[in-house]
């Protein structure tokens, strides 16, 4: 548990706890282990922990914001995308234990298992009594991320403004496809169009569909004059 400790620096009392918030199902399945000895129990006290302090810190930080103002940009901070990058920046996502064919695989770079530990960890913090460290060291973590939303959040939120927009001039919502899919497994790259009146308006890539659909709506959106382009 050194490396987590390092991670946080924040010291680490009950190492049972970290070994389950780092530990994949397939692994509990592999050697037979009980299913509360993966992250899932623990991921789910960890994504309230997060919310919480995420609500804390926009609550502050935003002294005038209504309530729909903070929720839309706490979503944004919290989504699997970006824990998945925290995850991965901070060298957390290379802890995963997993069975030895989902590493195989790569399940250590996916988007939805690296967000999944990175909760689990705060989890795990939480049960360890670490929570007034575990809340320092989040805002370390997360303000950078909070105020690149902020300032650019037309890009974080392109999907719903494209959304509004269609459906002010004739009530439709923009349909998303896939157009192709390439790589291998643990690191693909999704190519998505956006169509309005039966016509497409952009294309995007991303490494996974949701991140290849918001870049897609965000060049929809400049496009069609929805929000300004970017010089």
């Amino acid at each position: 548990m050194n490396s987590v400790e390092e991670i946080f620096g924040i010291k680490i009392d009950n190492n049972d706890f970290f070994t389950s918030a780092l530990t994949h199902p397939s692994y509990t399945k592999e050697k037979d282990l009980d299913y509360s000895m993966c992250y899932e129990r623990m991921e789910f006290l960890g994504d309230a922990v997060l919310k919480l302090v995420m609500s804390e810190i926009l609550y502050k930080k935003f002294p005038d914001f209504h309530e729909g103002e903070m929720s839309k940009i706490r979503s944004i901070v919290v989504s699997d995308n970006i824990l998945s990058n925290i995850s991965k920046e901070i060298g957390l996502s290379k802890l995963i234990i997993a069975s030895e064919h989902d590493i195989k695989l790569g399940i250590k770079d996916l988007e939805s298992v690296t967000a999944c530990v990175f909760e689990a960890v705060l989890g795990a913090y939480f049960l360890d009594g670490k929570f007034e460290l575990l809340r320092t060291r989040l805002v370390e973590i997360f303000m950078p991320y909070i105020d690149d939303i902020w300032h650019n959040i037309d890009r974080y939120n392109a999907k719903a403004l494209l959304q509004e927009y269609t459906q002010s001039i004739n009530k439709k919502t923009p349909v998303y496809r896939l157009v192709n899919e390439s790589g291998p497994a643990h690191n693909k790259v999704f190519r998505v169009e956006v169509e309005f009146n039966n016509e497409v308006i952009a294309e995007a890539e991303g490494k996974s569909k949701k991140e290849a659909e918001q870049k897609c709506a965000y060049l929809a959106c400049q496009k069609l004059g929805v929000v300004k382009c970017q010089k």
